[in-house]
């Protein structure tokens, strides 16, 4: 879609002053898919020359604002799970962004989690990673914040004035764990109205399970050990509010509700499985 009240556009790398009506253009595929009458500027991201994708001394693994889906399923299925076991959860969120190649090409990971809508995929990987963003102001100033506390409801994130999403920070740790993964769709090829993330750290047995796509908000859900279902139930319908059950033409509240849940108790039931086969093997060694 044309933006006809565009009437600028600039490259990142020359700083100028914020004003009003400019805007950050990433790829763009959010941006040019409406009309942004609020838009006189954008600032071209495109010519930052961020690595997509780099490893961390730690072990941690940063994303960079600027990379895109396709990117981003490439690196995952270069991880082994022998190395990186919760490397099959980059391309299992990747495939729940349904989208042509063209848009997977140019979308960005910086834009799915900008936009801050209840499906972005990007939101789910990150926040099912315990990951964190890497917020950059104006003057220079950086801040970090973990993907629930970023993200604030349907399209509401903690951005301030010209600030800009520069990186996402994926713990070493959370690389490490085991992890399984649910969706829900009411098409086959539609949009995620539930989707389940759960963790199971191999370091100390503890078990995390984050919700997205049902909820306007991230909610993300830590236990010391695995909870019996009747534990992980009350915690979800505890922190999750009525009106926090995201409702629109993809799903009802309640049906969300129902599928989260469920999509909960599998996953608790799969990771703790799990859990006790490779027990099970350690000790018959």
């Amino acid at each position: 879609m044309d933006l006809n009240t565009v009437l600028d556009v600039r490259d990142a790398r020359r700083r100028e002053p914020w004003r009003p009506g400019d805007a950050w253009l990433g790829g763009g595929t959010y941006l040019f898919s409406e009309p942004q009458p609020h838009i006189r500027r954008l600032i071209d991201l495109s010519r930052m020359g961020w690595p997509p994708l780099s490893w961390q001394p730690d072990g941690a693994l940063d994303i960079a604002a600027t990379c895109t889906i396709t990117e981003l399923s490439r690196f995952g299925r270069s991880l082994t799970p022998a190395t990186a076991p919760a490397a099959p959860l980059i391309e299992q969120c990747c495939r729940a962004f349904l989208a042509s190649f063209k848009i997977w090409n140019m979308a960005t990971v910086g834009g799915n989690l900008c936009n801050g809508l209840p499906a972005g995929p990007v939101i789910s990987l990150a926040a099912g990673l315990d990951a964190t963003v890497l917020l950059q102001g104006q003057d220079g100033a950086t801040r970090r914040l973990p993907v629930p506390d970023f993200i604030r409801g349907a399209g509401v994130k903690d951005l301030r004035e010209g600030e800009l999403l520069r990186s996402v920070r994926v713990p070493a740790r959370s690389l490490t764990c085991r992890t399984a993964f649910r969706q829900a769709s009411l098409y086959g090829l539609g949009r995620s109205g539930a989707l389940v993330i759960g963790t199971r750290d191999p370091q100390d047995g503890s078990f995390a399970l984050t919700v997205t796509a049902a909820t306007t908000r991230p909610f993300r859900f830590w236990f010391a050990l695995p909870p019996t279902a009747a534990e992980l139930r009350e915690a979800i319908d505890t922190a999750v509010r009525p009106d926090e059950w995201f409702d629109d033409i993809h799903g009802l509240p309640d049906w969300r509700r129902h599928m989260a849940l469920r999509q909960a108790e599998e996953i608790r039931r799969e990771l703790t499985s799990a859990s006790l086969e490779l027990e099970l093997e350690e000790v018959s060694r």
